[in-house]
């Protein structure tokens, strides 16, 4: 039920930016057309969408060189990880047509604000798990051998070995 309540909870946000991004957008290209000429803004959009892709490329295989070294140095890549995906999101957000989608692609894309976009996600996502998971340790769980002393039979059949697959 929680679950439901947490999606009804974000749809209204997610329609909302669907149909309020376009209009803002549209709105953003006509007052840079106003102020710089129609030209000059549509070679404005096309440059920041080729720039966009070069940017993707550039800072994707930066993550995928980090994300081999975490790898081969034996640690867990969660950081990584979460670079790749806002350089993703930063490099389709740049590559399509509007100022605004570019400005939120830039600070997806640029190492600086990816750090502070991750860390506040990571605070956020600490605060949420805190915050619903249960408050026992695994040291609170004591298992009461006088209840159950007898151990437990499980009747099954065996179909195959491991040997019998090779």
């Amino acid at each position: 039920m929680e679950k439901w309540y947490t999606i009804l909870r974000v749809l209204p946000i997610v329609a909302g930016a669907f149909l309020v991004l376009p209009l803002l957008e549209i709105l953003t290209f006509i007052k840079v057309g106003g102020m710089i000429g129609f030209l000059p803004t549509l070679l404005l959009i096309i440059l920041t969408g080729m720039a966009g892709a070069y940017l993707l490329r550039q800072q994707g295989l930066a993550t995928l060189s980090r994300f081999r070294g975490s790898l081969s140095s034996g640690q867990l890549p969660a950081n990584e990880i979460l670079e790749g995906m806002l350089v993703l999101v930063g490099g389709t957000l740049l590559i399509l047509p509007g100022f605004l989608t570019d400005i939120l692609g830039l600070l997806c894309l640029w190492p600086l604000t990816r750090q502070w976009i991750i860390k506040a996600f990571s605070q956020q996502t600490s605060r949420y798990v805190q915050k619903r998971a249960p408050q026992s340790t695994p040291y609170d769980f004591q298992y009461n051998s006088s209840q159950d002393s007898t151990p437990r039979t499980i009747e099954g059949e065996v179909i195959g070995r491991r040997e019998d697959r090779r």
